[in-house]
């Protein structure tokens, strides 16, 4: 058997390699998830050490959350992992080449112009990627989101937001694909470092116009009203020489209740988003202020459906304070920086690795694709198949590999340092209260398996956060 492998020509070695180590992830990914759900099935009570801070029906709601989540992962991975094996298989590649230079050819352009193909082929590719992930997409929020009381989406904003975003996908993915193979064809011996540069110009733009013109169009975001939190989060900031210039506050319960903080921008130029569903005093979804809030619910009827919650949802001024704390933490200790320094390192290492690659005809054989070497398909070639054990996406729900579980652990790292940044302000207890009110909303399962854990949480767990926020400071 070993002696007939070796004697494979070489592109079927490539291609066999890429499916063995493909289906080799997913095993050992849905290793991990039974573990855990072991946890899940068989933590039926709140453990001692949890008492004071979650009550049993909390916990009783969050076990079965998670457990629901972890099953609909196992099937849509699966899904997902047979889908891209056949598509392997059956020559789903190269025959959408086809089928793509078939569609120019109706416009008159001839295989020459690889770049108008390749913007096909990829807006294709996309578009069968959507329609193959909407079922999935649609059973996770009307069902799961929906039976654990998260989803506050109609089907209609669901579908027109989904078209939406797939539109503006394509306006932002198709001139930026364009623009980096005409810098690969015409950049010489050295395209690689153009490339690299391109990408991280278009990467830091896209940051800074995101929450300006890009999320817009998805979510309303509105000025937070003047008061005592907005002059406290500016107190807090200036304290911290943080060069805050905008507070907005995102109108996030339409869509969910999760809620979420974040800041973005560059140099003297920093705004800070806050959901509305993590502020107490602010939230639709909790019973209190309807007056103020009728009208505007009313008048988005037909695209969300707020429904209040018996307890009251989000975090108090103060521990939202606490909670920005802990971000801005992330900012002055430079860890924004740090991470951008890393992915920009690992960019520019794909790029050198896949310029040294691109030229390898096995591996554009080991595709089916006998009669073209297109540069496009070869950036898939190698970033996604080739790179796979070295440099898996970690936001995806496959494998998480070398460099993503370095980065895993070092944003665990992260986490406790901004969590002591905090801490260092003053604001220890009402981080500590308002971590338990954002696991208690977000119906967070605060037990883990280590295995899971260690491989999977870019935030350290819970009790483990607790602690430190307790225990003896730190450097």
């Amino acid at each position: 058997m070993l002696r007939e492998i070796m004697e494979l020509p070489v592109e079927d070695k490539i291609f066999y390699a890429v499916l063995v180590f493909s289906w080799t992830v997913y095993l050992w990914e849905a290793y991990l998830a039974f573990r855990q759900r072991r946890i899940y099935r068989s933590t039926m009570h709140v453990p001692t050490e949890l008492g004071k801070i979650m009550d049993s029906e909390t916990f009783e709601k969050s076990r079965l959350y998670q457990l629901d989540k972890s099953n609909f992962g196992f099937w849509s991975g699966l899904y997902s992992e047979t889908e891209g094996t056949l598509i392997l298989l059956l020559g789903g590649i190269p025959f959408l080449w086809r089928i793509s230079g078939t569609v120019t050819a109706r416009f008159g352009l001839g295989p020459e112009y690889e770049i108008s193909q390749s913007l096909v082929f990829l807006m294709l590719a996309t578009l069968f990627s959507a329609l193959t992930g909407l079922p999935w997409s649609l059973y996770n929020t009307f069902v799961i989101e929906e039976k654990h009381g998260f989803n506050q989406q109609t089907l209609g904003f669901f579908l027109r937001d989904a078209l939406k975003k797939f539109a503006v996908t394509q306006c932002i993915l198709l001139p930026v694909t364009s623009l980096l193979l005409y810098i690969i064809k015409i950049g010489g011996d050295y395209f690689f470092i153009y490339a690299w540069l391109f990408t991280l110009i278009v990467s830091l733009v896209l940051v800074t116009i995101y929450a300006d013109y890009i999320a817009p169009l998805f979510d309303k975001f509105t000025p937070l009203p003047e008061g005592e939190l907005k002059s406290d989060i500016e107190s807090m900031a200036k304290s911290i020489s943080f060069p805050l210039t905008k507070i907005y506050v995102v109108e996030g319960s339409k869509r969910s209740s999760h809620s979420n903080a974040y800041f973005y921008g560059f140099f003297k130029n920093k705004r800070i988003v806050l959901f509305d569903t993590l502020l107490e005093d602010y939230s639709p979804l909790n019973k209190g202020g309807e007056g103020e809030q009728k009208d505007e619910s009313e008048a988005s009827s037909d695209e969300s459906k707020l429904k209040p919650k018996n307890k009251k949802q989000g975090c108090s001024n103060l521990e939202v304070l606490a909670v920005l704390g802990h971000e801005l933490g992330h900012w002055k200790l430079g860890h924004t920086v740090k991470n951008i320094v890393i992915s920009q390192m690992n960019s520019f290492l794909c790029f050198f690795l896949f310029a040294a690659l691109i030229g390898r005809r096995e591996l554009f054989l080991a595709f089916g694709f006998h009669d073209s070497q297109p540069t496009l398909i070869g950036l898939m070639i190698i970033f996604q198949f080739i790179f796979s054990p070295y440099n898996e996406d970690p936001h995806r729900t496959t494998a998480e590999q070398l460099l993503s579980f370095c980065l895993t652990v070092l944003s665990r790292r992260f986490e406790f340092q901004a969590d002591a940044f905090a801490r260092g302000l003053g604001r220890s207890a009402e981080l500590y209260s308002a971590l338990i009110k954002l696991n208690k909303d977000n119906l967070g399962f605060p037990v883990a398996d280590w295995l899971f854990s260690m491989w999977h949480y870019s935030h350290p767990p819970l009790l483990e956060r607790l602690r430190a926020l307790t225990g003896p400071k730190q450097d």
